[in-house]
């Protein structure tokens, strides 16, 4: 059957269809009676229905050729049909032609098509595609014509699950949801940025991959708004090749669409991830009675879906009446909104849809909604809630507190261990009393001086008393992260302390732990050992009297012992405390908090497979106990972040330290030292992906708070140094990384930066290599060297690690005899203490292919690359083994085939990594040196 006889034979078809069969009977009559070759040929096909439903699945009825699995198209190799779609269909290829291993997406006409507007508007995808650059968009990797002039795009293979799918399937909150449709809104504000309009959104078209990012598919209807002689707002729709369910009412009356269009057709995903079902409900399943529902009816409110659904039998009651009470309001005027029939009253654009969800997921008013003075009201309490509450919570607590000091003047055991649990419980509530928020932070700290100097005032004359409630508000004062503040209380009681013999134990060992916690929070563990040192004797032989004293005290001890680097005695530290808080006290927190320490030792040690399985330990603990809101995660995730990037493992970093940032901003503040620390990690991770401008945005944040709040030579502002210096090494600024990694060493050679000195020194011998000096660089290495060495063993792995860079520096100045000694001790000990896949064990691998290389055999290099596997991790060593095998052939004088291959990764770089770093930068200067190699042959 030809297209032009289909076009007249298809909507008749579909107008039989929607028929019962009485009336089909009766409409066939009546085409017989004017068109009896038309009658019989739609009876034919209505019988075909009958007995084989997919006969409409072909873009042509019959047209259907046999399968190409396993055929080539250029140099692809189509391994089986992933889908297909109005015009096009969708296969998993790999490359046939060996160049690299890789599953990749192939797209092509569907077979039947002959209509050359399909074919232009497919070449037009391919167009499109290569000006969106954007995580959550799939790339565009290649393309091409194959035979039979057929052509084709190959795209980022993504393996997720659509948007709607994935919802249902992990049971989302509506808070995650709304944070997965942000992700495709970015998307869509992207292309709509690019003049483009993707004219078929609709979830199976949003992906979302294991690493939690939806990535967003298929332009192939999609239209450039500043192409086709048409207005630059706006594009004509061709045959239809979209959604029915997910179009614009603008789409199904054939006129002209716009950015707006898609702000329609993400209303009804939205619709759809709220409400759990499509925002039409329809009297038969039909494409009439889809348009006439698209055109006429008006959708109900979200949340009576939800209620509808629960009458239906498809929800239980208990869970629709709750999900019906969070959508109610906000959101159901936002989805009705996006969903209006008339383009002028939807949102002008998806950056204004997102911007509202946005303000929704903040507690601010929403512009779907009108701006009375009670809905803002309401608005403004329930956003602060906390900090509304909590300036009266304040009052009471400092009261209780004041109390609670008077009553311990009675020195009696009973009565004093009575108090301490209820001052303790108190304490609990403001332990993290960063919790509120930004704007509440600085009444809280005025609240805070007013108490001390009430207290100070009003019990003059009961010493003991004020010392207890200048420890109080010296805790609260570490809780919203004012760690100077919280020093000078600190030091105002121990004098106190110190004048009144007959304080209680329990009260000096407390004194002696919040003292010592802060001294270290403020980089000063000596002074926090010589603090607590005293009382360390008498803090165990009390611990059966004083329990959670005794606990406070040993793991505040050994996270000092720690940080001065004594791992064995921190780990017995760690063991008391841990103990007393699982078999006296029961304190399920407490022993979690335990448990972090420990994986800390693990993770100083450079036992990341450890660490990391400890950390996750301590999640399920803490998660099965407390939920997933409890400060303590913040420190687990930021944690896992820093160890899965020591892994290589960039993209599963991002995931951990982007919900820790958002648990940190929620329960401390954008300025407490933990946010600020999440930050500078979660800048890294970007650093590690490519996304420089992320990295940037992230570092910078964070370090003049963190300068500012603990000073330019504490180890925490040394870290942000040590990360905005490996910024400026990627950017290629090696002035600004020098300057950042000396700042960093000189901070680090104080007591409490030892167990970070060696890796500031690897760093700063890295920009110093970049900086052309060779000498400095390698001297700087071998400090780094001596001082891992002596911190973790000559034979640890991490010196390992380092023994390969001194080989890898050696190699780089030409000195290959020189460098195989390093080379090799580097591999034996990576493999042995990381195992065979970790990257830094890979990368050893490498330098040793690489050595051999340089001695003649490029056999090494191009098995290494083709041996590695394909996860996302491994990328970056893919792309250098492949950057030095190009090199190799270029040195043995195979000219043209490095510096083809050196191109084909300049391409494969420019797409993968496109703000550049210093891979690119090697890539290019290798590409340079061959091609300049190539030409001096041609002359």
């Amino acid at each position: 059957m030809d297209a032009e006889r289909w076009l007249r034979l298809s909507p008749l078809l579909d107008a039989l269809l929607d028929l019962p069969p009485a009336g089909r009977t009766e409409e066939l009559e009546r085409l017989r009676a004017s068109e009896p070759a038309l009658a019989a040929e739609l009876e034919a096909l209505l019988a075909v229905e009958d007995t084989d439903p997919t006969f409409l699945h072909d873009p042509l009825p019959g047209t259907r050729p046999p399968s190409r699995e396993g055929t080539r198209l250029g140099p692809y190799r189509l391994e089986r049909l992933l889908g297909e779609g109005g015009m096009g269909q969708v296969w998993l290829a790999e490359r046939a032609d060996g160049l690299y291993q890789r599953q990749l997406a192939l797209k092509l006409l569907r077979p039947g098509y002959a209509d050359p507007n399909l074919r232009l508007r497919f070449s037009r995808e391919r167009e499109i595609l290569a000006r969106l650059q954007h995580p959550n968009i799939a790339r565009l990797l290649d393309a091409g014509i194959g035979e039979g002039d057929q052509p084709y795009l190959v795209l980022e293979y993504v393996e997720g699950v659509p948007l709607t799918d994935y919802c249902r399937e992990h049971a989302l909150p509506v808070e995650a949801r709304l944070h997965l449709f942000l992700q495709v809104c970015a998307a869509v504000r992207h292309a709509h940025a690019n003049l483009i309009v993707h004219r078929d959104l609709k979830p199976s078209n949003m992906l979302v991959a294991a690493d939690q990012e939806v990535r967003l598919l298929d332009f192939g209807i999609a239209k450039l708004l500043d192409r086709d002689g048409t207005d630059a707002s706006h594009a004509r729709t061709e045959v239809r090749a979209f959604t029915l369910h997910y179009a614009a009412p603008e789409q199904v009356r054939g006129e002209p669409v716009s950015t707006l269009t898609d702000v329609y057709s993400l209303g009804v995903v939205l619709y759809e991830l709220l409400a759990g079902d499509k925002p039409y409900r329809l009297r038969r399943q039909s494409d009439a009675e889809w348009e006439r529902a698209i055109l006429e009816v008006s959708p109900p409110r979200p949340s009576v879906a939800v209620q509808r659904l629960a009458e239906a039998g498809q929800i239980e009651p208990g869970q629709a009446r709750k999900l019906s009470r969070r959508l109610r309001g906000d959101l159901d005027n936002i989805a009705l909104k996006a969903l209006h029939k008339v383009p002028a009253r939807r949102y002008g654009s998806v950056e204004a849809l997102a911007r509202d969800i946005e303000r929704h997921l903040e507690g601010r008013p929403v512009e779907a909604r009108p701006p009375r003075i009670g809905y803002q009201l309401q608005k403004y309490l329930q956003r602060h809630r906390w900090g509304v509450g909590l300036g009266s919570l304040a009052v009471l607590v400092l009261v209780a507190a004041l109390g609670l000091a008077l009553w311990h003047a009675v020195e009696a055991r009973h009565e004093a261990a009575r108090a301490q649990a209820l001052q303790r419980f108190v304490l609990g509530l403001f332990d993290h009393a960063g919790g509120t928020q930004r704007h509440q932070g600085m009444a809280l700290r005025e609240l805070l001086s007013a108490g001390a100097r009430r207290g100070e005032s009003e019990l003059e004359d009961q010493p003991r008393a004020r010392a207890e409630l200048l420890g109080v508000i010296s805790r609260m004062y570490l809780g919203i992260g004012d760690y100077r503040e919280a020093l000078a209380l600190s030091e105002r009681q121990q004098q106190l302390l110190e004048a009144d013999a007959g304080a209680p134990v329990g009260l000096r060992l407390d004194a002696a732990s919040q003292h010592g916690r802060v001294l270290r929070l403020l980089s000063r563990s000596q002074a926090c050992i010589e603090r607590m040192r005293p009382l360390a004797g008498e803090a165990v032989q009390v611990q059966a009297q004083w329990p959670q004293q005794a606990a406070d005290f040993s793991l505040q001890f050994g996270r000092c012992k720690r940080m001065l680097g004594e791992p064995v005695a921190a780990r017995q530290w760690y063991e008391n405390a841990i103990g007393i808080r699982r078999d006296v006290l029961r304190d399920d927190a407490g022993v979690a908090e335990g448990m972090i320490d420990l994986a800390a030792l693990e993770s100083d040690a450079a036992r990341t497979g450890a660490a990391i399985e400890q950390f996750l330990a301590a999640q399920r603990q803490l998660r099965a106990r407390l939920g997933d809101r409890h400060p303590l995660m913040v420190d687990i995730r930021r944690s896992l972040g820093v160890l899965y990037l020591d892994r290589g493992q960039a993209q599963e970093a991002e995931a951990a330290l982007r919900s820790a940032l958002a648990l940190a901003l929620e329960l401390h503040g954008p300025d407490h030292p933990s946010t600020l620390a999440v930050r500078r990690q979660l800048g890294l991770a970007f650093l590690q992906l490519g996304r420089l401008a992320d990295a940037g945005r992230e570092l910078n944040a964070q370090h003049g708070p963190t300068e500012a709040t603990l000073g330019p030579r504490h180890r925490e502002t040394a870290l942000s140094l040590c990360a905005l210096g490996r910024l400026a090494l990627e950017r290629g600024d090696t002035a600004a990384a020098l300057s950042a990694f000396s700042r960093a060493v000189d901070a680090w050679r104080q007591p409490d930066g030892r167990y970070l000195l060696d890796y500031g020194l690897a760093d700063l011998s890295a920009a110093q290599q970049a900086a052309g000096d060779a000498d400095a660089a390698l001297a700087t290495l071998a400090e780094a060297r001596r001082v891992r060495a002596a911190r973790l063993g000559a034979s640890h792995a991490a010196v390992g690690d380092l023994d390969r860079r001194m080989g890898q520096m050696l190699l780089d100045a030409g000195q290959a005899e020189a460098a195989r000694p390093w080379l090799e001790r580097g591999a034996q000990l990576t493999r042995l203490g990381y195992g065979a896949d970790d990257p830094r064990t890979l990368q050893a691998q490498l330098a040793m292919a690489r050595l051999a290389a340089r001695e003649g055999d490029g056999a090494p290099l191009a098995r290494f690359a083709d041996g590695l596997p394909e996860a996302p991790s491994m990328a970056p060593i893919r792309w250098e083994a492949q950057a030095f095998a190009a090199e190799a052939s270029c040195l043995d004088g195979d000219l043209a085939t490095g510096a083809r291959q050196l191109r084909l990764l300049e391409d494969q770089l420019r797409q993968s990594r496109p703000e550049g770093g210093s891979l690119v930068r090697e890539v290019a200067r290798l590409a340079s040196a061959c091609g300049t190699a190539v030409a001096r042959g041609r002359g």
